[in-house]
Order: structure tokens, then sequence, then C-alpha cells
């Protein structure tokens, strides 16, 4: 038996699995299980990469000063508190990899995104669930759930799988009931979906304790280049940008990026589309007899009598060449997670279901 053995926690992790792309024995497959933009991203960041492929010869700019520039102007921000990862992923990496360890604690909700726990064990902390209310995130339970060993709390607002989210008073309300040594990280990979809504900026910009995260892989779609970013206070980003590898982001990631962002046209061209396109499937699913909450993402959590009927749809589903996400891992077996693709693909997971429901199964 050999002696060389993992850090503690790291064989607690259990491997992420990926939404599924292909049905065996189904050719004309939509997919529609990992949260993608249907529509794809801006023609002017497509043009970016392209260009960028001439300067591959090149290593990339270590400290992304275009890409947070351009953040920075977005979203009325300090640049110098603005650091960019591998999508949103790496940086919350950084934040577990930088202020939690053995005999730590991190929190995250019953229906979180399964990142958390992961990298929570990663570091070896402990991870802690805490219950929702009614796949909502539950401020007094995470609260209530706070100890000394408390060192991060991920909340994921709007949250993946749930699609709900909590309003920036009680995001303020849990920053500031926080213990001393604990941060409040708002991953806000769906904030774009929201018009109006900050992702969690104005809170950073008032306190010490709150990091925001946000990624170019959903509402930009530009998932399939790995981009994401965090907004923090400047002795959290200097503490960060410590364990950030220097070329941790390619000369195409970035000038991709930072085109996509400028773009403001095509993006809310998007968020427009998606809105629609979300309110029509909810109600068509709900003449069908299966509800959702009210969703602030790209996708709805379509709910089912019970796992036997939410798994007796995705097979059916499948056999029609559709692609959804089951979410019992999550808590939610009763479910499927359904994104909101382009229209002809709203209309076709509509009608699947509607058979299904009438007995097409």
């Amino acid at each position: 038996m050999t002696k060389i053995t993992p850090q503690p926690g790291i064989m607690e992790i259990a491997l992420y699995v990926g939404g599924a792309a292909h049905v065996e024995g189904v050719s004309d497959v939509v997919k529609l299980s990992s949260n993608e933009n249907p529509f794809g991203p801006s023609p002017a960041a497509i043009e970016a990469a392209r260009r960028a492929t001439y300067e591959l010869h090149r290593y990339p700019a270590t400290d992304h000063a275009g890409l947070r520039a351009a953040i920075g102007e977005a979203h009325g921000i300090d640049p110098d508190q603005v650091i960019c990862g591998v999508g949103s992923d790496e940086v919350l990496q950084f934040v577990t990899q930088s202020y939690a360890g053995p005999g730590d604690e991190v929190i995250y909700t019953e229906h979180g995104f399964s990142m958390y726990p992961i990298l929570a064990h990663a570091c070896g902390a402990t991870p802690v669930m805490v219950a929702e209310k009614d796949r909502v995130v539950d401020v007094d339970a995470i609260l209530a759930a706070c100890t000394d060993k408390t060192r991060i709390v991920f909340i994921a607002n709007p949250a993946n799988p749930t699609g709900t989210m909590i309003d920036l008073d009680d995001c303020a309300r849990l920053a500031d009931g926080l213990p001393e040594q604990a941060l409040l990280v708002l991953d806000g990979a769906y904030a774009e979906f929201e018009l109006g809504y900050d992702g969690g900026a104005s809170l950073v910009a008032s306190r010490s304790n709150v990091i925001m995260t946000r990624t170019f892989s959903k509402i930009y779609g530009l998932g399939g280049l790995r981009i994401g970013w965090g907004y923090a206070p400047r002795d959290i980003i200097d503490v960060l940008n410590r364990v950030r590898q220097p070329f941790n982001l390619s000369t195409v990631q970035l000038a991709a990026a930072e085109a996509a962002l400028r773009d403001t046209a095509y993006t809310e061209k998007c968020r427009a589309e998606n809105a629609r396109l979300r309110s029509w499937l909810i109600g068509a699913l709900e003449k069908h007899g299966v509800a959702a909450d009210e969703s602030h993402t790209n996708f709805i959590l379509a709910r089912f009598a019970d796992q036997g009927e939410a798994d007796a749809c995705d097979a059916y589903l499948k056999s029609q060449g559709l692609i959804v996400r089951k979410v019992a891992g999550y808590g939610l077996p009763n479910c499927l997670r359904i994104t909101i693709g382009d229209e002809p693909s709203c209309r076709r997971v509509a009608h699947a279901i509607g058979q299904f429901k009438e007995g097409g199964a």
C-alpha cells in the first residue's frame, strides 16, 4: 500500500458531472441542460477572438488591465478591485484556497451550486449545508448556523438550480450578521438576467466582508472560453492575486470577453429574449400541470409530482431529442432544470412535456 496520500478532504469530493450533450440513437438533439446562451456570443466577441489568434505566440497580459478596465467602466466599479479567472469557478477557488482550511467551516445552502462543497473539501475545510425555505435562501437559518469556525458563506444569487433569489436588503442583513472572521461570497453567475440588479456590487463598496463573482459563460455566451471575475475590497483582491497564476487567462479569452462586455446592445437583446421566452415557457408548463417558481435566470426548475414522474418525463424528453438536467443530486429529485433556449426549442420542449402529461409516453 502506498504511503503517498492526498491532502485531507480531497477524497471526499464527488467528481462533477456536466450536462449531457448527446442521446444515443437520436440525431436531432436540443441541449437544454447546461444553461448556455442559445444565441451564442456577440459577433464582436467572435471577431475579437479571431483577431487575437494572430498573437498566439505572445504571452498574454498578466494584469488583465484591459478587461478589468472594461469591467470597471461597465459596472461603475474600481478596476483595481477586480480579479479575473478561468470562469468564476477559479475565483471561488482562490477564495477558499486563501481563506479556509482544516478546522474551518464553509457554509452553503441546501440546493446551492455543487462546486461550493467541492471547493471546501479541496482546501481541507468542512462544508456545512443550511436548509432553504421553499427553494429560497434562508438568511436567518444561515446566521443561526454560523460558528467561530465559519470562514466563508457561499450564496448563489440568483441561485442555481432553483432560479430563485433574495433581495439586496436580505444580502446586506446577512453580511452584517456574519461573525467578524467570515466572508460572504455572492456568486452572481446569473446576475445579468435580472434587470436592475447589481449582483451585490453596492455591498462590496460599502462593506469589508463581501466578495462578488460574475461570469462570461452565461448571458455573454462564452462558456467555451471560461472567463470570470470577482470584485472585492482591495486587501482581499491583493490576497487573491497572490494565489492566481500570472498567465491564467489567454489572449483570446481576454479579447473576446472585453468585446462581449462592450457590445451592450447584443447583451440587452439576449436578456430581453430570455425574459420573454422564460415567461412563455413557465406559462406553457403551468397549463400542463407542471409548476415552476419565478425564475431570475436563463432556466426554469420544473416541479413534478415525485421523482418517478420527473425521471419518466426526462426519459421521454430524451426519446424526443430533448436534453434537460436532472437535479436529484441537488436535493430536488422531483424536478428537472430546463434551460431557456431559442423560441423553437422552448416550444418543442413545452409540446413534449404536454404529450408526456397526456400519456404520450
